[in-house]
C-alpha cells in the first residue's frame, strides 16, 4: 500500500502478476492482513515498510517472501531497471521464502525463516 500503483503496468510488463493491496484490501487494513493474504495466494510483498520484515522476524515464518525497497525515491521510472534486475537475480529465493533488502547501492537476501545467528 506504501508503493504506488504506478508500480503494477511496470511489473505486468516485465511478465509478473501484480496487483496493488488498494485492489485487495482496505487502505488502513493491518500488515497482518496484508501478510496473511499474500501467504494464502502465495504472492510476494513488494513494500518500502520496514514492518514486514520485522513480522517475518517475530513470526519466524517460511513465506511469504518480502521484497523491501529501502529508497529515497520510489518513483518506478527511478527504481525500476535496479529493482527488475535484482527480482531476477533473486527469483529462486524469492520463490522459496526470502526477505530481499534493496537501495540503489547494495541489496542482501535472507532466506526465511529468519532466524537470530
Amino acid at each position: 500500500m506504501n508503493l504506488s500503483p504506478r508500480w503494477i503496468p511496470v511489473l505486468q510488463s516485465e511478465g509478473w502478476d501484480a496487483v496493488h493491496w488498494c485492489q485487495i484490501g482496505s487502505f488502513n487494513a493491518p500488515d497482518a492482513d496484508l501478510m496473511a493474504w499474500a501467504l494464502a495466494e502465495q504472492r510476494i510483498v513488494l513494500t518500502n515498510d520496514l514492518d514486514f520484515g520485522a513480522i517475518l522476524a517475530a513470526t519466524n515464518s517460511n513465506a511469504p517472501s518480502v521484497v523491501q525497497v529501502r529508497n529515497q525515491d520510489h518513483r518506478p521510472e527511478t527504481l525500476a531497471p535496479l529493482l527488475i534486475s535484482l527480482l531476477r537475480t533473486h527469483e529462486a529465493e524469492l520463490l522459496a521464502g526470502a526477505l530481499l533488502i534493496a537501495d540503489q547501492t547494495r541489496s542482501r537476501v535472507r532466506m526465511l525463516p529468519l532466524r537470530r545467528a
